[in-house]
């Protein structure tokens, strides 16, 4: 076999396997197997909630920009050129001829009659185009703010602005994070509860071919398989039903985290009573560890900042101007040559403005600030009530949530026991149908109220460690 025939014979193969590795990377890449907490990190990056939460920072610190620009100087360069077909024509008093006639007085000069000459009492007014067709400016101006009571504010409370727009973004994050906690964790018993269907279907199933063993043999009636049958059918429903629930938690998860519909996500954490349990020992709180407790607390520094800013906005303003400019004027477009002449002209002031009648605005805007901060200081107050509120009823929920946990499992554990018993009498001929269906059933009863108050346990404790400020 030549080399050519070899290359053409595994070329296909070699295409192949390329595009078994590319798949397989593909598919690594489309895949993520997460605990709660990397779950997390992974919502803080992709979330859109936590993204528009950052990006209100980002949009604070350039407010912040502009209030320090008030304070920069500001420097701006205008060029400006005019064109006057028609020159504006100026009325001005007749200076000219008092003049004249005063140069006559003096030279004694008389008029035709011989009478010598006498100063009218009005010369009247004299119309003139005054100025050139052509003009044009080019100069560069300064203005330098010295004191303007709000923009000093304004420079003041720019940490706390940041502060706010951060503890804003954090009370989101806390928000996200609870809620990935919640609904990852209902996945996970979801998923033992799973475990503990597919347990029951495999103990009917065997239970249906034991049961029609003995019809075979006369041991049974058909009216016995066919109870099995149903029981069967039941539990097969009760997992397609389950395994539904799971599918659109898991996106519902998945849209919480910011991650594609497509893309696979594998949960790598286990629950336990012990883990739920962890950690609850420590009752005290306090409200500087809530995210929204924080966040009001730095909207109060700003309402207090907003409040002396429309104080003093009563006091004058006062700021440094300068100004330097070329001047040209010529009846022809002829401003680039060199031997045109150019006029300087440059100044240097203050300027002050005094506030004296607004129609007594900064008044009504002063006195709605000290009712917004006042709204702010109740809403604190009020916040504090509600802390202390969701605390106790967290601590009480979570408290009959484990008590009733530890019920519910051990009386899952005495049902299971109850019915594998039942089943071993009916196999030895000891027992009725009617008694392995009721173990069944009541078996399956205990088994969904146990991880009823599982989940319930679960949400308990995630609520009491937001309530406190520990998530």
């Amino acid at each position: 076999m030549t080399p050519y025939q070899v290359a053409r014979r595994t070329k296909p193969v070699l295409v192949l396997l390329l595009a078994i590795i590319a798949g397989r990377s593909i598919a690594q890449n489309n895949r993520h197997e997460l605990s709660v907490r990397e779950s997390v990190d992974y919502a803080m990056k992709n979330s859109a909630q936590v993204k528009n939460a950052l990006i209100g920072i980002l949009l604070q610190e350039q407010t912040n920009k502009e209030i320090t620009a008030s304070a920069l100087p500001l420097i701006s360069g205008s060029v400006e050129g005019n064109y006057y077909p028609k020159v504006p024509v100026q009325s001005f008093p007749n200076f000219i001829s008092p003049a004249t006639y005063q140069v006559l007085i003096d030279e004694g000069v008389k008029d035709g009659s011989g009478n010598p000459i006498v100063m009218p009492g009005d010369f009247g007014f004299i119309q003139a185009p005054f100025g050139t067709k052509y003009t044009a400016t080019a100069g560069i101006s300064l203005q330098q703010l010295l004191f303007d009571g709000q923009v000093f504010i304004g420079l003041q409370a720019r940490e706390a602005s940041i502060r706010y727009a951060r503890s804003t973004a954090e009370v989101t994050q806390e928000q996200v994070k609870a809620n990935i906690h919640k609904i990852y964790y209902q996945v996970v018993i979801g998923r033992r509860q799973m475990e503990t269907i597919d347990a029951n279907i495999a103990r009917s199933e065997k239970l249906l071919n034991d049961t029609r063993a003995l019809f075979q043999n006369g041991f049974a009636e058909k009216l016995d398989v066919d109870k099995v049958d149903v029981t069967l059918a039941n539990l097969r429903t009760e997992h397609i039903k389950l395994e539904n629930q799971l599918a659109v938690g898991l996106f519902g998860l998945k849209l919480l985290m910011g991650m594609p519909v497509k893309e696979e996500l594998i949960l790598t954490d286990t629950l336990s009573e012990e883990e739920i349990k962890a950690n609850l020992l420590d009752t005290a709180y306090s409200y500087n560890d809530r995210k929204e407790f924080q966040q009001l607390t730095y909207a109060e520094q700003l309402g207090d900042f907003n409040v002396r800013r429309y104080q003093l906005s009563k006091l004058p303003t006062a700021a440094l101007i300068g100004n330097y400019a070329k001047l040209a004027q010529r009846n022809e477009f002829n401003f680039f040559d060199r031997d045109g002449e150019w006029f300087t002209t440059a100044l240097v002031g203050v300027k002050i403005s005094v506030p004296i009648f607004e129609g007594l605005a900064k008044n009504a805007r002063i006195e709605k600030a000290r009712l917004e901060l006042k709204q702010t200081k109740n809403n604190m107050e009020q916040l504090k009530l509600s802390i202390d509120n969701e605390v106790e009823t967290a601590r009480r929920n979570i408290n009959s949530a484990l008590v009733s946990m530890d019920y519910q499992r051990r009386n899952m554990t005495l049902s299971e026991n109850v019915y594998n018993q039942t089943k071993l009498k009916y196999e030895q001929g000891l027992g009725s149908n009617l008694e392995i269906t009721t173990a069944q059933t009541e078996m399956r009863t205990a088994q969904t109220n146990y991880y009823t108050s599982l989940y319930d346990a679960v949400i308990a404790r995630i609520d009491y460690l937001k309530a406190t400020g520990k998530l």
